[in-house]
């Protein structure tokens, strides 16, 4: 029989291969830890390296915000009866170059059509798209017949204080040419505000609105006050046609009337055209002295 001191070698032994044994599966537990780790990081770091090399971390600039183009100033319908509320034009992606046509079509013959000028006017262009758009102008009057030489239209009241609840400020004004040395002006300077221009006129200077003038003659006066917004393209002769009405008073002692009421029936505006320039105001006709004296020589 094996000795008692036989048994406590073999257990010791056995006791010793047990924690061999665990040691053994304890580092070969810590070795696949690390080997995984070990592979997580290099695939992470590959594709790290992928996504930089194809700019994934390449920030895109924030977009900027769009200019504003125009700025409306509110007016208070409360204060002015007169002033129709029809909304306000956007401030941002106008159209600034080329023409957009507008055609006014009256009571008095045929459609006058007006090249809005984008490039200089850009705010009083939207103004006229955005109010046409609401119908702002049809069956309208235009009230006036100024001194000037012009038919004033695009108030609704009539009463040369309306328009849309918003003003904006001028564009395009015309600048005099310096006075010449001599007493009578030269006569080869070009008027101001030729025959068929088409300019705003506001209930103060600097505050547009919806009124406006179309010139049937010529006009150059010494501080010019009117942007000029466009020029008449044919239709001219309605105008002229117009401005030979006879006038009554309008209620405050001016003959500045139309006797015959002038109804804008519709006035519409179409799609731009980028690369049309502004028309020349069309020719005026010949007057009666002209003709005469071309018949004498």
């Amino acid at each position: 029989m094996a000795s008692s001191r036989d048994r406590q070698r073999k257990l010791a032994r056995a006791k010793l291969d047990r924690q061999m044994a665990r040691r053994a599966a304890s580092v070969r537990r810590r070795r696949q830890i690390q080997a995984g780790v070990g592979a997580a990081l290099a695939l992470a770091l590959i594709v790290v390296g992928s996504v930089w090399a194809l700019g994934g971390f390449d920030r895109e600039p924030s977009p900027a915000a769009a200019p504003e183009i125009c700025a409306w100033t509110p007016q208070e319908a409360s204060s002015n009866a007169n002033l129709k509320d029809v909304g306000v034009p956007g401030t941002t992606g106008l159209p600034t170059a080329g023409t957009r046509p507008m055609t006014i079509t009256t009571n008095q013959g045929n459609p006058v059509t007006v090249d809005l000028d984008l490039t200089n006017a850009p705010c009083a262009g939207a103004s006229f798209a955005h109010l046409a758009s609401r119908s702002f102008y049809d069956n309208t009057n235009c009230h006036e017949i100024t001194a000037e030489g012009a038919l004033r239209c695009g108030d609704p009241s009539g009463t040369g204080l309306g328009g849309p609840t918003y003003t904006f400020t001028s564009e395009n004004v015309p600048t005099a040419p310096a006075p010449s040395p001599s007493a009578s002006p030269s006569p080869t300077t070009s008027p101001l505000y030729p025959a068929g221009t088409v300019a705003l006129i506001g209930s103060a200077p600097g505050a547009n609105g919806s009124q406006f003038l179309i010139f049937y003659k010529d006009f150059s006066p010494a501080t010019p006050s009117y942007p000029i917004v466009g020029k008449v393209s044919s239709g001219l002769d309605v105008i002229q046609k117009i401005g030979t009405m006879e006038r009554v008073d309008n209620g405050s002692g001016e003959q500045v009337k139309p006797k015959t009421d002038v109804v804008i029936q519709s006035l519409t505006v179409g799609e731009v055209s980028p690369d049309a320039p502004p028309a020349a105001p069309p020719a005026a006709p010949p007057t009666a002295t002209s003709t005469a004296a071309a018949g004498q020589s």
